[in-house]
């Protein structure tokens, strides 16, 4: 049995990842800057994730995923420097320090992992995506940094979604029209499921992704690579 620790617990995917890992016999320790009470195994409440009062944990932690994020779009002309600030803190900083704060529990394990994750615009140039994109590459720049760093003995990765149904993206999603036209520009003529996006989560997390690190793993339908 391994035991990982969540960050944005209360995210639809890693819900969705927390309850598979327990269907296998897995420990999953969650944190949350929201009250949620199932499915973890134990649960903290923080403040936010950049001074949030970490909580210590006495027990070896075999694999950190850091889930906040957000989707913010604006033409760039709107996007005002605090919003460019809360995306950068949300996604990068607090990534940073989540890390930093558990580095030390996760170095005891005899197979640890990190998993962050990005988004498909990091590496595609998309409308309205100024902030997220900065934000979400500055993940992608710390995922091949630190693996080099945390080499041999921790393995980084991370994970580049396209559009997934999940409550952050609902009011993308919110009528039959916008979903068939999200579909139409998908090369799979798909929205990504939690499902898709934990059951990669677990992959990279797992000893079968052992030769594994400072990747940036596209769980997109081909959004990013191909063009039909």
């Amino acid at each position: 049995m391994s035991t990982y620790l969540f960050a944005g617990a209360s995210s639809a995917i890693a819900l969705q990842t927390c309850q598979i890992l327990q269907a296998k016999g897995h420990k999953v320790i969650g944190i949350s800057t929201k009250e949620i009470i199932e499915p973890y195994d134990k649960i903290y409440t923080v403040k936010n994730y950049l001074q949030g009062s970490y909580p210590v944990l006495n027990e070896t932690i075999d694999g950190l995923v850091y889930f906040p994020g957000t989707i913010n779009l604006k033409p760039f002309h709107r996007l005002s420097i605090e919003e460019f600030k809360h995306d950068y803190e949300i996604n990068a900083l607090g990534a940073v320090c989540f890390l930093q704060f558990y580095l030390t529990a996760l170095k005891e394990s005899l197979h640890p992992s990190i998993v962050l994750f990005s988004s498909v615009a990091a590496q595609q140039g998309m409308l309205f995506h100024s902030s997220i994109t900065m934000a979400k590459a500055a993940v992608e720049g710390l995922t091949r940094s630190l693996a080099a760093d945390l080499a041999p003995k921790i393995r980084v990765n991370c994970i580049a979604p396209s559009l997934t149904d999940t409550p952050l993206s609902e009011r993308l999603i919110n009528t039959q029209e916008k979903i068939d036209n999200l579909k139409k520009r998908n090369p799979l003529q798909k929205i990504g499921s939690t499902t898709d996006l934990a059951n990669a989560v677990i992959f990279l997390l797992s000893e079968d992704a052992g030769w594994i690190t400072g990747q940036v793993l596209a769980v997109d339908g081909g959004m990013g690579s191909l063009k039909l």
